[in-house]
């Protein structure tokens, strides 16, 4: 398996814990990576009121920094701009923010730490 591969992989393994996580946490996830010209959203969930966008971050391991230190601000600004277009397609007027899970793995990709980062912009 190529990096690309194992990165890709590691992704989706990522993706998948975080849903259910959210699941388990009462979100109500009604979309899984939505394409638009500016990027892709991971999740797309709604609770209460609010509508959320979420961003996965996952690494398998920590030795070469967290999925933290991975949102930057092009990819903050990226988010940003797809949520509002996102928002807007659908029409929805009510509150939305942006949040983050970061989803680390041990080397055998069982789950080592999950961390929801809410309104991260």
């Amino acid at each position: 398996m190529g990096m690309k591969e194992f990165n890709l992989k590691t992704g989706q393994t990522g993706e998948r814990i975080a849903k259910e996580y959210l699941e388990k946490n009462g979100y109500k996830i009604l979309e899984k990576n939505y394409r638009s010209k500016f990027a892709e959203i991971d999740l797309v969930a709604k609770k209460r009121n609010e509508l959320i966008f979420v961003e996965v971050r996952t690494k398998k391991g920590e030795l070469f920094g967290t999925p933290e230190d991975s949102l930057n601000k092009k990819k903050l600004n990226k988010l940003w701009w797809n949520a509002k277009s996102y928002a807007s397609r659908i029409g929805w007027s009510g509150p939305y923010r942006i949040d983050a899970v970061c989803v680390v793995l041990k080397p055998d990709g069982v789950l080592e730490r999950i961390s929801h980062h809410e309104n991260i912009i």
